[in-house]
């Protein structure tokens, strides 16, 4: 089973930018590629439910994002690193969060995910 750990999260003003990453740890087993399995992000602010906020495809070549994030966030993959990153962008208070890496259970997102990170807080100042 793979062990995702995001990184880059932190506290941010208003309008300004963080990237976070998303890489299969060390302890994920010697055969595993990333790049058999759609990846996303996804956000759980206090006192809300989780939330969708991002996914990609096994290839990168598609991608989907929640109508909240969509022309702020980008998501990417690197399959050679087995890491996916979210770009985010003219960052509002209402972003603030934590973010969690999901890989999903095919090679896009259309079957749900199944493996999640342990997350990484996103803190955005007014």
């Amino acid at each position: 089973q793979v062990q995702l750990v995001e990184s880059g999260g932190g506290l941010v003003q208003a309008g300004g930018s963080l990237r976070l990453s998303c890489a299969a740890s060390g302890r994920t087993f010697s055969n595993y590629a990333m790049s058999n399995y759609g990846m996303g992000w996804f956000r759980r602010a206090p006192g809300k439910e989780r939330e969708f906020v991002a996914a990609i495809s096994w290839s990168g070549g598609s991608t989907k994002y929640a109508d909240s994030v969509l022309g702020r966030f980008s998501i990417s993959r690197d399959n050679a690193k087995n890491a996916v990153y979210l770009q985010m962008n003219s960052l509002k208070p209402e972003d603030t969060a934590v973010y969690y890496c999901a890989q999903a259970r095919g090679s896009n997102w259309l079957d749900g995910f199944n493996s999640w990170g342990q997350g990484t807080q996103v803190t955005v100042s007014s």
